[in-house]
């Protein structure tokens, strides 16, 4: 097992740090358990990180700080099954591009691959969808180092009471070592990306989820002006973006001039309106088919604080036009599009989408930029519409909302207790979201 030292952890914003007493770094599923076990003789806490996405502290601890970077591979494709057995430190770079290779996909994924499989799940990570869920939810089953050190394999046949459940586990059931994940033939995607307006996006919207296999729209503030995203299974031939057109999309209106403009947001508060009503009108309609990871995923080198919530799917564009109505009203400054996007209601105890047919609402900040006053007024219109904050975002919920807010809350905490009585995987995140 490699590393022992301690050094200060960051997530990817900045916004969170930790100083573990050590790190380790397993390279097998022994190496990890060991890991575990003598963690708990120490009397420290353990917690597993992936690549740091998350903006809430749900990874950071003074204890024992589990890296994945060893623990990576394909372990088995199953032809028969449709599935990928990946081990958890696994990005989702490399299985997107492991799958394509063997003529293989997932159903669906989220809109960045940084994030390590076991991080991306366990926080509840997704993509849009109006009949595919979370990448969570195409869990078909998984292996969990529990608090005693002993594996734990999990799927809707075995330990199907903890499957249900630990697909999304906030790392409070137990440390991810493998999971399981269907599969299907790679196919085409045609991404249809178009300019419209938030009056129209907004009337139609229940038209525009329910023609779309995958339906998104970023709205930017200070302006009446959206981007929608149209994601839809192609007969073909693929077409993807042309190299130079791709690349000014992509990389310089998406992140390379985006960064200008944020920067000089952040410095001159007052252009950021201006700038705006331009930069809404900068991107083009275009049209192009690709694999589906290529269309789902695009990179994010822009750095920035996010908050979101999941609200019942029919609430969603009333609680938008109230967060319209937020800014236009007050005082605050907002450069980054807010994201909507939407899923279908899955069966994970703690899922976003949980028992209910959901949309997303999503607010970014710029890294650097105050982001509180935003944040907590987009909160308070959230929660008014029985909104779920991602878990791996920032939020101020406690366990008390959250156990009127899910229905199976109470099959989670009672899981725990049984899983990790002496919370050997406990931090202040955790005692915060699921109580003592």
């Amino acid at each position: 097992m490699s590393g022992a030292s301690s050094s200060t952890w960051r997530n990817w914003a900045g916004n969170v740090t930790a100083r573990p007493v050590r790190e380790v770094s397993p390279a097998s599923v022994a190496e990890l358990a060991d890991a575990v076990r003598r963690a708990a003789e120490e009397g420290l806490k353990v917690k597993a990180v992936g690549t740091g996405h998350s903006f809430t502290t749900a990874a950071a601890t003074d204890g024992v700080l589990i890296r994945p970077d060893l623990l990576t591979g394909i372990r088995e494709i199953d032809r028969t099954a449709m599935t990928v057995t990946v081990e958890a430190g696994t990005p989702l770079k490399r299985l997107n591009t492991v799958l394509a290779r063997e003529g293989l996909s997932l159903t669906n994924m989220g809109d960045i691959m940084e994030q390590t499989v076991a991080g991306a799940t366990s926080t509840g990570t997704h993509g849009t969808g109006r009949d595919s869920a979370s990448i969570a939810a195409q869990i078909t089953a998984l292996e969990l180092i529990t608090a005693d050190g002993s594996l734990l394999k999990c799927s809707a046949e075995e330990n199907p009471e903890v499957f249900a459940a630990a697909r999304i586990g906030l790392g409070a059931l137990g440390v991810v070592s493998a999971l399981t994940f269907a599969v299907e033939p790679e196919f085409l995607l045609t991404a249809r990306e178009e300019p419209m307006t938030f009056d129209k996006v907004t009337s139609e919207f229940d038209a525009l989820h329910a023609e779309n296999e995958h339906f998104e729209f970023y709205w930017f503030p200070h302006t009446g002006n959206c981007n929608t995203k149209r994601n839809n299974r192609s007969a073909g031939p693929a077409a993807p973006p042309g190299r130079v057109s791709g690349w000014i999309e992509d990389e310089f209106m998406s992140n390379g001039l985006f960064q200008v403009v944020c920067s000089l947001g952040r410095a001159v508060p007052a252009t950021i309106p201006a700038i705006a009503k331009v930069s809404s009108r900068a991107l083009s309609a275009r049209t192009y088919t690709d694999i589906p990871y290529k269309v789902f995923t695009s990179p994010r080198r822009v750095r920035f604080v996010e908050m979101e919530y999941a609200v019942p799917r029919e609430a969603v564009v009333a609680a938008l036009r109230e967060v319209r109505s937020l800014v236009e009203r007050s005082n605050l400054r907002v450069s980054f599009p807010v994201e909507v996007r939407t899923a279908p209601a899955d069966d994970i105890a703690l899922s976003t989408a949980s028992g209910r047919d959901t949309a997303y609402i999503a607010v970014h900040m710029y890294k650097g930029t105050p982001y509180q006053a935003y944040f907590t007024a987009v909160e308070r219109i959230m929660t008014a519409h029985a909104g779920r904050p991602h878990w791996g975002k920032v939020h101020t919920r406690d366990a008390e909302y959250f156990a009127e807010a899910y229905p199976r809350f109470g099959e989670f905490t009672a899981l725990r207790d049984r899983l990790d009585p002496d919370r050997l995987f406990g931090n202040a995140y955790l005692r915060r979201v699921l109580g003592d």
